[in-house]
């Protein structure tokens, strides 16, 4: 499959004010650009409360909005049954209880943005899984909404920015069916189940880029999603992750490369002892960092500056006081260290949440910026 329609940088004379599209491809590769890059994610209750005070239009973009470097698009419906609606199974003021097209019931907070309670799941073994899910995962057009996509790619285009195609990565699939417990466990006590659910979605991921790009063009870099840590801790060992994970991230970043597409992963969680493998299976950018749950970017740059990029690794609970001396702190912090390494995006270590005001934030970016110039 050629590359159809990829933008590449635009050809006039570099200056101090490169796009962010010219200024990703540069961080992405270590090289120096006119400044750090800048991106961020925010939780929705944060976004309805700047927009009721006034602060951002209704609909307005935030890549514009905000100046972000990257615009990123998720276009994928990675849900094993994508046709059914959620079942409710029991609600409450405060919450709502639904089993899923993965067959997973879930608890939702209805009153703020917060990340669902694992209740139950239909899949628990390679019996259930073959049974209700297997048949399901299939590569289709049915999947991608092909016109936020374009949409997306468009705008991205015309402004200039970073365009990130982004999407669920294998661990996060297999979360979201049978929940980490059945899932953990199933790697020691039935890997062929896992191993069958790592190659199924390894090929779904593949298949559905493969669709999109066929038909709409590609974007300038691969976002993978996943959360593969908690507080001091990975979800499992480099041994286990080299045997059920690795395989599936190598092929994934391996296609990605093929097109000239660099590889940006998330994570939330501790994973620094699994960034080695990280690396060699090919990311070029880490992202968030998490402080709390033990990441510190300054170690990791110290120790992977060298071989990847870096994006986030500033403790949004400092942000979260509001407290403009205490931010100036953390980014004095670290920005003109990393910077260094030409490698740097700046972007808190999690999603800004409500309690952050709005010129919070705008103090945030400015002044990481300043302190981001090369």
């Amino acid at each position: 499959m050629l590359p159809i329609g990829r933008r590449v940088l635009y050809n006039k004379k570099m200056s101090n004010n490169l796009t962010g599209l010219e200024r990703m491809q540069l961080i992405l590769k270590r090289k120096k650009a006119d400044r750090i890059g800048f991106f961020e994610h925010f939780w929705g209750d944060t976004i309805k409360k700047w927009s009721e005070q006034g602060k951002i239009l209704p609909g307005e973009n935030l890549t514009d909005h905000f100046g972000f470097d990257i615009e990123q698009c998720r276009p994928d419906n990675l849900t094993a049954d994508i046709n059914k609606i959620p079942e409710v199974v029991e609600e409450t003021e405060e919450t709502i209880l639904q089993r899923d097209g993965n067959g997973a019931l879930l608890r939702k907070h209805k009153l703020h943005d917060t990340t669902p309670e694992h209740v139950d799941f239909q899949v628990k073994d390679m019996k259930t899984w073959q049974e209700f899910i297997k048949p399901l995962i299939t590569p289709s057009q049915e999947r991608i909404n092909f016109e936020f996509y374009k949409k997306t790619k468009d705008h991205s285009a015309k402004s200039g920015k970073f365009l990130a195609w982004s999407g669920t990565h294998v661990f996060q699939c297999m979360s979201n069916v049978c929940g980490h417990e059945s899932m953990l466990a199933g790697m020691i006590l039935e890997p062929e189940w896992i191993k069958d659910m790592v190659n199924t979605y390894t090929e779904l991921i593949i298949g559905l880029m493969e669709i999109t790009f066929e038909k709409c063009g590609f974007p300038d870099g691969i976002w993978f999603a996943e959360d593969l840590g908690f507080k001091e801790h990975s979800f499992m060992s480099p041994a286990m992750f080299k045997e059920f994970i690795f395989p599936a991230y190598k092929k994934t970043f391996d296609y990605a490369h093929s097109l000239g597409l660099p590889v940006v992963l998330h994570s939330c969680g501790y994973i620094e002892k699994l960034v080695p493998l990280l690396i060699e299976a090919g990311i070029n950018c880490l992202q968030p960092m998490e402080i709390k749950s033990g990441m510190n970017l300054l170690r990791l740059y110290n120790q992977f500056g060298d071989k990847i990029s870096f994006m986030g690794g500033l403790d949004v609970r400092v942000l979260n006081t509001n407290d403009k001396t205490k931010i100036n702190e953390v980014l004095v912090s670290n920005i003109p260290v990393i910077k260094q390494g030409f490698g740097y995006t700046l972007h808190s270590d999690h999603s800004i949440p409500k309690t952050v005001e709005y010129d919070t934030f705008l103090f945030f970016r400015d002044r990481g910026l300043e302190l981001g110039k090369l």
